[in-house]
């Protein structure tokens, strides 16, 4: 079974599992699927909207789809769930990337 098959099997028995939900579209997006890993991390995110890593891989695909407008409005998001979980790592390398986008 692939990778895709898997996660959306574990998604169907446990449609809360974030973490499932977040492989799913990291798979998509890695096969360049990208309006299917957008729509999983756009679920992912309104479920789970401090899900820290949802925010700044969604930009990256957006970036790569060259929708940069909307990369940048994730990571402007992400940033700010960063902050409100304390995540200063990850609210860096957002800040980063969103510089090196405009």
């Amino acid at each position: 079974m692939d990778r895709i098959a898997m996660l959306t099997e574990i998604l169907t028995a446990n449609p809360a599992d974030s973490f499932a939900r977040y492989g799913l579209a990291m798979e998509y997006s890695n096969a360049g699927k990208i309006d299917e890993a957008l729509q999983q991390f756009k679920t992912l995110l309104e479920k789970n909207p401090d899900y820290v890593p949802g925010y700044f891989m969604a930009a990256q695909t957006l970036e790569k789809a060259g929708r940069t407008d909307d990369a940048k409005r994730m990571l402007v998001d992400g940033i700010s769930s960063a902050r409100r979980t304390g995540n200063a790592h990850a609210q860096s390398e957002m800040t980063a990337m969103l510089e090196s986008l405009t």
